[in-house]
């Protein structure tokens, strides 16, 4: 894939330079624009194709791993500085670091929120789409 890009980055360079050398719109470098845009049209073609079919065929999300990524983010912590102050939440993503332990858990430790106030902050879904939470993907219980 990288060589594709790079090869097609060599072609819009000549593109580009082939676009400011035509005279007087007489289009005398049409020939080496459009060779080289379908050629980079042609190769990322068959480079993505290739990638479907020898990287992303079978793929699949492990969603239970990528909820713990949104869950244990220090990014998340941002969310909170409404509601406790850029301090306080600082104060919280140090600590985690230090202690190791999850920022769910220091702010129940510290009383700081409710555990249901939590969840509705934290929500990566509502986040990421007001208006929408993400009880729809997440069981009662907490599966997946």
């Amino acid at each position: 894939m990288n060589q594709t890009a790079f090869q097609v980055i060599g072609n819009d360079h000549t593109i580009c330079l082939a676009s400011e050398a035509g005279q007087f719109e007489l289009n005398v470098m049409g020939p080496v624009i459009a060779l080289n845009l379908l050629q980079s049209l042609r190769i990322l073609r068959n480079a993505v194709d290739v990638f479907i079919q020898f990287a992303l065929d079978g793929m699949e999300a492990n969603l239970e791993r990528c909820a713990t990524y949104v869950r244990d983010s220090f990014g998340i912590v941002t969310a909170l500085n409404p509601h406790l102050g850029y301090e306080v939440a600082a104060g919280l993503v140090k600590e985690a670091l230090k202690s190791g332990q999850p920022i769910r858990d220091i702010i129940l430790e510290r009383a700081l929120l409710t555990p249901e106030e939590i969840d509705v902050i934290l929500d990566p879904y509502h986040m990421t789409s007001p208006g929408i939470s993400g009880e729809w993907l997440i069981g009662k219980n907490g599966d997946l």
